[in-house]
């Protein structure tokens, strides 16, 4: 089989496609003939070693991907040959709170990614996924979309009639104006693009901001909502979360899902607990959370946007878009 792996040293000039033996499932696993990936910012930051500089290498990058099984070893009894599957990204994480032991063993760093014609999972770590979306949507679910999920469903107990900020159009912000709408939540979107804001009061986000032509959208955002959001899924980190905090109810809730605006902030903490918020980490999510999206999606069949899809060959071109960050929506290789 052929996989992509980052070599010698990070670096997407040191991507390099591979040829590996194909892998033989022992007992309790199987082997997943890959349809598609995607990518998340993480895989960026990882390929670049700028995510974990002790990685060890070669590697092979991505932590989402769908596909067949076309073999299964003895004893697996949760998935059987022609199912179409994905690979969690915590494969030892199944439900509840997670140990650091868990939450450190995820797929593309330091596991062996998804990026590759084939891949050998334990029968535990496969999810059915959606059978109305193509192998390119479903592959975009097991980090952005479950991120989204975590942050409102299994932590932050978003109702109907709730307001939800989202931050950008990057894969878990679509996704939380997605799934917050399925929840019969109202959305709140920022953007720096007046066309991405455009798209994103089509994907039915009630109020846009620009954040560049709005510097302090906190305020604004507050006003707009009536007193402060119930929710914000704030993947700015550093750069976004004073102003997550000023755009929340009191009472309300900020998950800090990313840190796509850095890793270290000021922040007002008189402001935080003078206001009874609620700062949640979010770390994707458990197994159990992600069948229980899955079946949401399916019921109300929820297709994700998709930004562009590459061919397998021409993989370093979808980091490289990505890294451009003029995307909307989720961009996969398909194989």
């Amino acid at each position: 089989m052929r996989a992509w792996e980052i070599g010698d040293s990070f670096g997407l000039e040191h991507l390099r496609l591979v040829t590996r033996p194909d892998p033989e499932p022992g007992p309790g696993q199987v082997v997943l003939e890959v349809e598609a990936c995607s990518l998340n910012y993480r895989d960026l930051l990882m390929a670049r070693g700028e995510y974990n500089p002790r990685q060890p290498l070669p590697l092979v990058p991505l932590s989402d991907g769908v596909g067949r099984v076309v073999a299964a070893g003895d004893g697996v009894d949760r998935v059987k040959v022609g199912d179409r599957v994905a690979a969690t990204f915590a494969p030892r994480w199944i439900a509840g709170t997670p140990s650091l032991t868990e939450m450190r063993a995820t797929r593309g760093g330091p596991l062996p990614g998804t990026l590759a014609e084939k891949l050998l999972l334990s029968q535990e770590e496969c999810v059915a996924v959606p059978e109305h979306m193509s192998a390119a949507e479903a592959a975009t679910l097991p980090c952005a979309a479950l991120t989204a999920w975590t942050a409102m469903v299994e932590l932050g107990d978003v109702k109907p009639g709730d307001t939800v900020l989202v931050l950008g159009s990057g894969g878990v912000s679509i996704f939380g104006l997605a799934i917050a709408r399925m929840l019969g939540a109202r959305v709140i979107a920022t953007s720096s693009s007046d066309e991405k804001l455009e798209r994103l009061r089509e994907l039915g986000a009630f109020k846009t901001i620009n954040y560049r032509a709005t510097p302090e959208w906190g305020k604004a955002v507050r006003a707009a909502s009536g007193g402060g959001v119930d929710h914000v899924l704030d993947v700015g980190g550093a750069a976004t979360v004073a102003q997550s905090v000023r755009a929340v109810r009191t009472g309300g809730t900020v998950s800090l899902i990313g840190n796509l605006g850095g890793r270290t902030a000021e922040l007002d903490v008189v402001g935080v607990f003078m206001s009874y918020v609620r700062l949640q980490g979010v770390f994707v999510g458990h197994r159990k959370g992600f069948e229980s999206m899955c079946r949401a999606l399916a019921e109300h069949e929820l297709h994700p946007v998709i930004d562009h899809v590459f061919p397998f060959d021409e993989a370093p071109d979808a980091f490289a878009h990505l890294a451009e960050g003029d995307h909307f929506g989720k961009i996969c290789i398909s194989t």
